[in-house]
């Protein structure tokens, strides 16, 4: 296994970085499609600048960003974050005891890391379920979570989502939803009300993701449990600076679904156009993805074997579309732990400079390379690792 440990995951997307700043400074930014649909942005204003000071940024942009993200998100009260992840681990910081259990619904498992990892840090005990019928708390659950879409952008069925609302509530138990894209897609393409329409006490979305704000993360909720949450953020430096706060603030006053709408439709075409390539993809809501044993069975399926793991070819195809086509994936630039599927995201921004045929064409040749390289171990680790 190439690609076996945090680190290995880490040094991965060192590489990534160098090509993409190599390709940057060689033929400029417009040779780069990042299609993550997570490449956010920084929309602030000339007259933001000279305003990002430590206490007077927060004291100008708190009321602006308070009144944006109740209105996208619902709630009595917001938070920011400088991650999403740093909002779930103040969360269960505030929250969850040692020897407590957390107990997480997702509509498919696993989690992001960043939730069982943080349980484990506090001492508590940790569930993980996928099917409605065997959703179950104890006496000894301090906190229900809820995933409204994957990593893989699978979304939670809204009826299984009330029935998780309706049994916590019956024991009292606080409902936290990880809402880092359902924010949107849930919304947006799936008409689903806001999590804290349902019944959840607190929810937390990307600023980054499927719309074009800084990496961050924005919670929403009931003011009691944010204040409790908020001193834990503070506590251990997880709470958003200044320029994240304007950025987030600018970026949900631009926010517009419209993007989303558009790749909702724009992606049967590709998706059509590839399936006679590669039969094992899928469809998203604003995309096309192949999981990392997509490729493992599309290479079995042109009787190509390898000693790779599954999530090796998964990162190497990632890296062949980064360095031959320029087309950024969250598999080549992922944090450790990022899911391991290619995922094209036609909401991106830099989806509207690229064609179809482009996308179509670098999918199947990058395939094609795959299949060529997959035995080769040297070559896949200069893929992986060399500059």
């Amino acid at each position: 296994m190439l690609l076996g440990s945090s680190e290995a995951e880490v040094k991965k997307r060192e590489t990534a970085l160098k090509i993409i700043k190599s390709k940057i400074k060689k033929e400029g930014r417009s040779t780069i499609y990042d299609l993550s649909g997570l490449a956010g942005g920084f929309p602030l204003k000339k007259d933001d600048i000279d305003l990002l000071e430590t206490y007077v940024g927060p004291a100008l942009y708190k009321e602006k960003l308070e009144r944006l993200g109740i209105e996208h998100l619902g709630g009595e009260k917001i938070l920011p974050f400088n991650r999403t992840t740093a909002g779930i681990l103040a969360t269960i910081l505030a929250l969850v005891k040692p020897g407590d259990e957390v107990v997480h619904y997702l509509p498919r498992m696993p989690s992001h890391p960043a939730t069982p990892r943080s349980v484990r840090l506090v001492g508590a005990s940790y569930k993980e379920f996928d099917n409605i019928e065997k959703f179950r708390v104890t006496n000894n659950t301090s906190l229900v979570m809820i995933t409204g879409s994957t990593m893989d952008h699978d979304i939670i069925r809204q009826k299984d989502f009330l029935k998780v609302v309706e049994i916590s509530k019956s024991k009292n138990i606080p409902i936290f939803v990880d809402d880092a894209s359902g924010a949107r897609l849930r919304t947006v393409i799936y008409n689903q009300p806001k999590a804290i329409d349902m019944g959840a006490d607190m929810v937390i979305t990307s600023t980054y993701k499927l719309m074009n704000g800084p990496r961050g993360g924005i919670m929403a909720g009931k003011e009691d449990l944010i204040y409790m949450i908020k001193s834990k953020a503070y506590e251990f430096g997880l709470e958003a600076q200044p320029p994240i706060i304007a950025g987030m603030a600018r970026a949900l006053e631009e926010f517009n679904p419209k993007n989303m709408l558009e790749a909702f439709h724009k992606k049967n075409d590709i998706y059509k156009a590839l399936k006679s390539t590669l039969a094992n993809i899928k469809e998203t809501p604003t995309g096309i993805m192949l999981s990392a044993n997509d490729l493992m069975h599309e290479l079995n399926r042109k009787g190509i074997k390898t000693s790779l793991s599954h999530t090796d070819i998964a990162f190497i195809f990632s890296m062949l579309l980064l360095r031959n086509y320029n087309i950024i994936t969250i598999t080549a630039v992922g944090m450790p732990g990022c899911s391991p599927t290619i995922r094209i995201d036609l909401a991106s921004k830099d989806a509207e400079r690229v064609d179809n045929d482009y996308i179509v064409s670098a999918m199947s040749e990058a395939f094609l390379k795959l299949s060529e390289v997959v035995n080769d171990k040297k070559t896949c680790e200069n893929l992986l690792f060399g500059t």
